[in-house]
């Protein structure tokens, strides 16, 4: 993965259109947890030729006063990176480049400034769309780090060796992520701690997992 640039301006305004849907939403988290036996150079790796071509920054919330700006909800573990962003895509099926006039940070919200929108009633029509930026210009990954879309279709195993389907969705709780796995027993919910989560070993394929009391269905 490319190391952080910034990309260059021009873009046109943001077409209105309606809501897009939940499915194939993926932020530019940065998971830190090195899976024992697994080479550290080998953790974060991705084929280029799969994945997503967006990762997401940010969701934008309500207008900031009456000239346009707009509270972001930040998601990403670098918030300063919207400080050189000189456009951002908004929406998530087609995003949309814009181009970022201006941004400052008012209390634990990014205020953001979006070329073309120049009133509170204007902004306001983007309210909960997303904003991304595409995989190359995303905050390089440290060793022992990995972004959650890569766990899409990992196979899930027991650490007795059953193997419990592939990792289908990954659900962000707020006090951990939930792995969802579906197989031979059926739709299994996996907490994301190191009780339950053993092994996520990119190299060999699989993900191994202890499986406490009440997890299966």
């Amino acid at each position: 993965m490319s190391s952080e640039k910034k990309p260059s301006s021009g873009s046109d305004r943001f077409p209105k259109r309606d809501r897009f849907p939940k499915r194939n939403r993926f932020r530019e988290r940065h998971v830190p947890r090195a899976a024992p036996g697994n080479p550290p150079d080998q953790r974060g790796l991705v084929d280029p030729s799969t994945g997503p071509r967006f990762l997401v920054i940010g969701r934008l919330a309500r207008p900031h006063g009456i000239a346009g700006e707009v509270r972001v909800e930040v998601i990403t573990d670098v918030p300063e990176r919207f400080t050189w962003l000189e456009r951002v895509y908004v929406g998530e099926d087609d995003p949309q480049p814009v181009v970022v006039e201006s941004v400052r940070f008012h209390q634990s919200w990014v205020l953001l400034k979006l070329a073309g929108y120049d009133s509170r009633e204007e902004v306001a029509e983007l309210s909960g769309e997303w904003l991304q930026v595409p995989r190359e210009e995303a905050i390089p990954l440290e060793e022992g780090e990995y972004y959650l879309y890569q766990l899409l279709g990992l196979p899930v195993y027991s650490d007795a060796g059953e193997y419990l389907g592939e990792l289908t969705d990954v659900l962000e709780t707020g006090a951990n992520n939930v792995f969802v796995v579906k197989g031979p027993r059926g739709e299994v919910l996996l907490p994301d701690t190191e009780e339950v989560i053993r092994e996520i070993d990119f190299t060999n394929n699989r993900m191994t997992v202890s499986l406490l009391p009440g997890l299966l269905p």
